[in-house]
């Protein structure tokens, strides 16, 4: 399979668009005085768009040429943690402060971004055959992240959100809510292995074993 001229044009443009989101937000909170870039960039929504603009830019830079397992996997990984990033947002943090004051860049960073990144991944889906297990090496960031997010916080007493404050019902709930959160990060990255295999059908290259 290739890519056609206009699936590129679309994954340059959003890539362009997501960068964008981010650069306006950040200097809108910086005429406020609010921006710190240690915070700002600590949110798993700009680090997840980050990575899915970086997929975005390698897949232009790639044109028509064979994809490699290492695109394909962070492809992937885009795919599933804007989706988690989208689920999130809608059930956990509707009316919570997230540094993403400006509408539009809201709107794209939180729900236009994750869903072309998952329609992406349906259009044209991984050439290389990935496997179920491959979705364990997706799990690796987020759980690096919550970690470092964790630690972050007992040290300074800020977190990025508030359902991973000990201070919203204790260390109890927040193990509880992470570990909701990771099991549907292990039944995102499934479904997305399942989607991308069962649309490429045979037209995949073996994985490498």
């Amino acid at each position: 399979m290739t890519a056609s001229r206009g699936l590129l044009a679309v994954r340059a443009a959003s890539a362009a668009l997501v960068i964008l989101a981010i650069a306006v937000q950040a200097v809108v909170l910086a005429q406020a005085d609010r921006f710190d870039p240690t915070r700002f960039f600590a949110f798993f929504t700009i680090q997840s768009n980050l990575i899915g603009a970086v997929a975005f830019a390698w897949l232009v830079a790639n044109g028509d040429r064979p994809r490699s397992r290492a695109l394909e996997l962070l492809r992937g990984a885009a795919a599933v943690y804007l989706t988690v990033t989208f689920v999130v947002v809608i059930l956990l943090l509707s009316d919570v402060d997230v540094q993403l004051q400006v509408n539009w860049a809201e709107f794209t960073l939180h729900k236009l971004f994750p869903v072309i990144v998952v329609l992406d991944w349906l259009v044209d889906p991984p050439q290389v055959s990935l496997r179920y297990r491959d979705g364990l090496i997706w799990l690796a960031y987020p759980l690096i992240w919550t970690a470092v997010t964790m630690v972050r916080g007992a040290a300074d007493g800020w977190y990025p959100y508030p359902f991973l404050d000990p201070a919203n019902g204790g260390y109890a709930t927040v193990a509880v809510t992470i570990g909701a959160i990771t099991a549907g990060f292990l039944v995102l990255s499934a479904a997305m292995v399942g989607l991308g295999r069962w649309r490429a059908g045979t037209d995949q290259r073996p994985a490498p074993a």
